[in-house]
């Protein structure tokens, strides 16, 4: 049993003076009568009691003041009549800590237990008259050595309050830290008068020495602004007000504080090669990112400077990885550095970076030689400056010397040569959002004929009917039965490719890329032409096309030309529909959320899960992927000329509006609409995997979320009346995505079916679309020769200096255009980081218990739990889809089944798996 006062703390120091336990009770410090005996605070694990010395077997009477009892809360209690309230405190532990670390959890414990850690203070639900504030208790300290828990994780504390009768039922905890550490605060529950009451938490409590507010929890019961009960009503807009902070100086890392700012923090103006342009300015429109509020060290163009090397951008505090999560960056990045740093200092050497020779160097990357055992340290050899970092690197374990064999030549080492699985790739790949139906001839550019050109293909219907003969049918029939569908890059590259083949610092080549594929009546989509342009000459439009042939020169150059189409798509794929559509456009909602929306508010618990870990990956991007000079820049097409990519397609296609499934295959022509179909659409393609396996996805959360949100908005006035939904959808359109404020398409928020489709659009987003776009990366882009992320050579013409190279050696005029060794190793380590599901991930399958913390509400737990056994038939249905031999797009000898909206995933690189949120 410990010991404290409860009238006065010290700790290093430092005093800590009790706030009043009932404001509405008037204070006349001069007449106090001081006590005859010391009072104190007897609490121990079991059964409590607080009394003055003595207990209760003391015949003293109350003291009274001017006829008023003693104004301490344990005698005004017993005078007016009280009862006992328990706080059962849960602190979950670091999983892993340094010596220093330990030491000083040691001390913490011990604070904890003499009621130095932790101050806590109920808030009542009822206002206080006398105050026009809810009822507060004592603030009392939480104390005792921790229960034992069966998850080590844990420690339990508790606290009791003795409260006056009609307190009321505690609707928020105010938590002071008086250690000089953060806490990370799992839940507290409170135990009053039979019932039980969760206050969630999953959140760090920063050090009062970093700031003295006290931190707001509010109980799990979640209603609308309208709803809020009196007493804490004036908690929750002040907790609000915390989180968005004042829009000046440079966020802390302890700070929870949300607000906007534009890609200012990508250059460094101080390096000549690194100045890029601010994103999120009228010329370069984009989503708003989360402000950091670092320095500018340059105001021409105004960039944010980018802190020392091992320094982490800031974000949220409960926004950061937890160690777990982190260690699995930290593994990641130690099989990028073995992988990487050799060909770099080999490459250093030799002042030249190695291309593939032959494809056995390819192969050589999944069949490491070296095989060390974490206890066999191995000396490298290259002593100096790199000695001992090396060491460190090749003797982290033997799992850091392999890549493993891509899904894609898995089971079959030559699938990626065929036209079948190029095809198969454009529907059921890591990227299958970009195939659209043709509807007509000619193919028209939108761009400007006065610097681009004739607007008209040289994809005429010529040529198209030459090869739809092969098949035999006509063109007219073709587009009548819907069998003709285009992936075309023409107008969002044309304007990039001069100067992407004008860069002379790491030199890559590429064209404006278009592609027609044709729907075989046996269910095979098979690439019929491409035309791949440069910008036009006087001489010459530079429109080239290419086709199947039968000869040996042929068959190598339409290789070369799937290979710049393949280049293309994963530059598209990766910095527009994987960063920009998913990583980028969520962030604003995030933001918007955590600023606008009570942790109170149902529609913020309902996204909560959809949002963790977002602003932390999207941080570690901007420092070291889409950074100047990061890995997208070296190693895909567009290089330093990424961005201004991205931006130019977020202001030409981006809207919020055709980001949910059904609505972008409509507008891709790839479904029709159809109220008799699931989800109102019918696809043109049955075996597309992506949208047959999106669609099912997409019906269940719907589902979800109308009856969410028809469960707290029964009334029809309630949503327009709601004024932090309101201001969040308003901030959402005026800030997060201020570039496209004024277009019209924005839905309005006026109705209950508003609501819903804003919502469902939002967790497919950060749901089903990042996993089918995101997990596949190494399972289909590890193998380099099936999807290059950038080629450094144009196609040879017979004018051309490389066309003898070419024709006395294809193979390796073919091996010497994709990316050096370098390159790959580089992009395949980032591709295998970000296929990778760390074993803290949460999925769209176990949603209930993810949601179970912040809902008591017997109906809402309901529709999760309808929403998971949802989940489970749709998993046993893809399983079937993968079975079934008719879907020539899912299997086949050798190909690996359709998996990527598959609900579950082990750990590791799967490709499969649904996570809640983009976590990675």
């Amino acid at each position: 049993m410990f010991v404290a006062s409860p009238v006065k703390t010290n700790f290093h120091g430092v005093g800590l003076v009790r706030s009043p336990a009932f404001p509405g009770l008037p204070r006349r410090r001069p007449n106090r009568v001081p006590f005859s005996g010391q009072v104190r605070a007897v609490i121990s694990r079991e059964e409590k009691a607080v009394d003055q010395e003595g207990g209760e077997k003391s015949s003293k009477k109350p003291q009274l003041v001017n006829g008023s009892p003693a104004l301490f809360p344990w005698q005004r209690s017993k005078y007016l009549g009280s009862r006992t309230v328990t706080a059962m405190v849960k602190i979950r532990k670091k999983m892993k800590v340094k010596l220093l670390e330990r030491f000083e959890h040691q001390l913490e414990l011990l604070m904890k237990a003499i009621g130095q850690g932790m101050l806590i203070q109920l808030v009542s639900e009822d206002m206080d008259p006398e105050t026009g504030t809810g009822r507060r208790s004592s603030e009392t300290p939480v104390l005792g050595l921790p229960k034992a828990m069966n998850n080590p994780r844990f420690l339990e504390f508790t606290a009791d309050f003795t409260v006056p009768t009609d307190f009321g039922k505690p609707g928020a905890i105010l938590v002071t830290n008086l250690l000089s550490s953060e806490i990370c605060l799992s839940e507290i529950i409170i135990c009053d008068s039979g019932d039980t009451i969760l206050f969630p938490g999953n959140t760090w409590i920063h050090s009062r020495e970093d700031n003295p507010q006290s931190r707001i929890i509010f109980r799990s019961q979640p209603c609308l602004p309208s709803q809020t009960p009196a007493g804490i009503k004036e908690l929750r807009e002040k907790d609000l007000v915390s989180v968005r902070g004042n829009g000046k100086g440079e966020r802390k890392p302890h700070e929870r504080i949300y607000d906007y700012d534009v890609y200012n923090d990508l250059g460094d103006p101080r390096k000549k090669d690194r100045v890029r342009p601010v994103l999120g300015v009228p010329e370069t429109p984009y989503p708003r990112r989360c402000r950091t509020g670092r320095p500018l060290i340059s105001r021409d163009p105004p960039c944010e400077s980018r802190g020392k090397e091992k320094e982490e951008f800031y974000v949220p505090r409960d926004e950061v990885f937890e160690e777990i999560k982190r260690d699995t960056f930290v593994a990641g990045r130690f099989k990028a550095l073995f992988h990487n740093l050799v060909p770099s200092i080999a490459a250093a050497l030799s002042d030249l970076d190695i291309p593939f020779t032959c494809f056995s160097d390819i192969d050589r990357l999944y069949k490491s030689d070296i095989v060390l055992r974490p206890s066999e340290p191995k000396d490298t050899g290259l002593g100096g400056l790199f000695g001992g970092f090396m060491n460190g690197i090749l003797n982290v374990g033997e799992t850091l010397l392999k890549y493993d064999t891509p899904a894609v030549i898995k089971s079959d080492r030559f699938a990626w040569l065929r036209d079948n699985e190029f095809g198969r790739q454009a529907l059921a790949g890591v990227n299958p959002v970009n195939i659209e139906l043709l509807k007509e001839l000619p193919i028209r550019s939108k761009l400007d004929p006065a610097i681009y050109g004739s607007p008209e293909s040289a994809l005429t219907e010529e040529v198209i009917a030459r090869e739809v003969e092969h098949y035999g049918t006509t063109v007219e029939k073709a587009l009548a039965e819907k069998r003709l569908f285009l992936v075309d890059y023409h107008d969002m590259l044309l304007p990039f490719v001069e100067k992407i083949n004008s860069i002379k610092e790491d030199p890559r080549k590429t064209y404006a890329s278009r592609t027609i594929f044709y729907y075989s009546k046996n269910g095979a989509l098979r690439p019929l032409a491409i035309e791949l342009s440069l910008p036009p000459s006087a001489e010459s439009e530079n429109k080239f096309v290419y086709a199947h042939g039968h000869d040996a020169t042929t068959h190598w150059i339409w290789k070369l030309a799937k290979a710049h189409v393949c280049s293309n798509d994963a530059g598209v794929h990766q910095l527009v529909n994987h960063w920009l559509r998913t990583h980028a456009s969520m962030e604003p909602y995030i933001i918007a959320t955590n600023r606008q929306l009570s942790t109170m508010h149902p529609v913020y618990k309902l996204l909560h899960p959809h949002m963790r870990y977002t602003l932390e990956i999207n941080a570690r991007a901007r420092k070291s992927l889409i950074n100047g000079g990061g890995i997208i820049e070296s190693c895909f097409t567009p290089g330093k000329y990424a961005m201004e990519l991205s931006s130019a397609a977020y202001k030409s296609m981006w809207r919020f509006d055709m980001e949910g499934l059904p609505a972008d295959l409509v507008r891709r022509g790839m479904a029709e609409e159809d109220s008799s179909a699931e989800c109102g659409v019918k696809l043109v393609i049955d075996d597309y995997p992506y949208a047959a396996d999106g669609l099912l996805i997409w019906k269940a959360i719907k589902n979800l979320v109308e009856s969410y949100v028809k469960h707290f908005y029964s009334d029809p006035k309630s949503i327009t009346s709601d004024f932090e939904l309101q201001a969040w959808w308003d901030e959402i359109k005026n800030k997060g995505h201020y570039d496209k404020k004024d277009e019209p398409w924005w839905p309005k928020l006026n109705t209950t079916q508003d609501l819903s489709q804003i919502l469902t659009n939002m967790i497919w987003i950060a749901s089903g679309q990042h996993a089918a776009i995101n997990f596949g990366q190494y399972p289909f882009g590890g193998y380099v020769p099936n999807r290059p992320t950038l080629l450094r050579k144009l196609i040879p013409h017979e004018n051309d200096p490389d066309y003898e190279m070419f024709m006395r050696n294809p193979q390796y005029s073919f091996l010497s255009s994709l990316p050096t060794q370098l390159q790959a190793t580089k992009v395949m380590a980032v591709q295998e980081t970000l296929s990778t599901h760390s074993p803290d991930e949460e999925y769209l399958i176990d949603l209930r218990e993810v949601q179970r913390r912040w809902f008591q509400d017997e109906e809402v737990v309901k529709y999760f739990n309808k929403f998971s056994e949802e989940v489970e038939v749709i998993e046993k249905k893809i399983n079937e889809r993968n079975k079934d031999k008719k879907l020539k797009n899912r299997t086949g000898a050798g190909m690996p089944p359709y998996e990527l909206l598959l609900p579950t995933s082990p750990h590791g690189v799967t490709g499969r798996g649904v996570p809640n949120s983009i976590s990675i």
